[in-house]
């Protein structure tokens, strides 16, 4: 049923597949360049249409930074300090790379911002998050993406209007907002994980479908198998204009902590995974392993793996 609201030190590796024919595919290993100072560079690369890897860092002595490296290895930091960048960069339209502090260092309220920066290193501000009183448009913002109608969405962790209560401190359920390439933000909705508005909290990254809508997942959803955790996740279907549908919420024998996110493939349904939930199993920390899972645009939910420990659990990362 659906029911619509409105409102450190690392290493980067490359892999070179090497093929012939009757064999099997080898792998070779190249270091390409080995971070000292830099931090963690956690958020994955993107390549720009110049054929150059562009990526981010967590943090570090230097406060994070914005980092170019060409395919042969040679690495340039484009910008260095400011804050804990979160989320994979994406370039625009306009040729120049998108993406969010997580918490920034000298924004003007220190609750994440959203950025542009040019291929030769120039960092524009476009919008600093306010998690305060009289500014809720949320905080700790988990990167971006560019829609078909030019504009950039996104989500934050926290803030917003509504309560989410942890340990007597309320940080908010987490916000979904559109933001122009000049810097004007809209916030299209304001996540609920309480009884009555039970829509999640801390939402993740969002896909654009085909159909033009945004789609992702929370956690939360009120979901009275993982109390621990406020709900076992949702996930949600949302227009460009605001109008929020919940397709589904987690009820941990199907899956539970969906954080990694979706893809839609060329079969027109969307995949993903769950952190935990699925079938028991003693051998997984939490009692269950994790899954994977299949959605149509319509709700229809489909398990497709449960994780079992021998061949893996708690998968993380989103699917491609």
């Amino acid at each position: 049923m659906s029911i619509t609201r409105t409102s450190g030190s690392f290493v980067l590796l490359a892999a070179l597949w090497l093929c012939a024919s009757g064999s099997l595919p080898a792998q070779t290993f190249t270091k390409l360049y080995e971070f000292g100072a830099g931090g963690s560079p956690d958020a994955g690369l993107v390549q720009g249409t110049d054929g150059n890897l562009y990526g981010v860092t967590a943090g570090g002595q230097r406060g994070g930074m914005i980092f170019k490296i060409t395919p042969s290895g040679t690495f340039t930091t484009l910008h260095s300090g400011g804050g804990e960048y979160g989320g994979a960069l994406i370039q625009g339209t306009d040729g120049n790379f998108y993406g969010t502090v997580l918490q920034d260092q000298g924004g003007r309220f220190s609750d994440g911002t959203v950025f542009k920066i040019t291929p030769s290193g120039t960092l524009t501000t476009l919008y600093n998050f306010c998690s305060q009183s009289g500014c809720a448009d949320g905080a700790l913002p988990r990167g971006v993406i560019q829609a078909t109608d030019g504009n950039f969405y996104g989500t934050t962790a926290i803030g917003g209007t509504n309560s989410c209560v942890s340990g007597g401190t309320n940080y908010g359920c987490g916000t979904l907002y559109k933001i122009t390439p000049s810097g004007t933000l809209t916030t299209l909705d304001n996540f609920c994980s309480q009884s009555g508005c039970a829509d999640g909290n801390g939402p993740g990254a969002l896909v654009q479908g085909t159909d033009g809508n945004l789609y992702g997942v929370t956690g939360g959803g009120a979901s009275a198998a993982c109390t621990a955790f406020v709900g076992c996740g949702t996930i949600f279907k949302i227009t460009t204009t605001g109008t929020l549908t919940t397709l589904h919420r987690f009820d941990l024998t199907d899956g539970a902590n969906p954080g990694a996110g979706l893809i839609q493939a060329s079969d027109g349904n969307f995949y993903g995974t769950t952190y935990s939930g699925g079938a028991s199993n003693g051998e997984c920390a939490s009692g269950t392993c994790g899954t994977v899972f299949k959605i149509t645009p319509a709700g229809t939910l489909t398990t497709l793996h449960n994780f079992d420990y021998t061949d893996g659990a708690n998968p993380e990362s989103r699917l491609i």
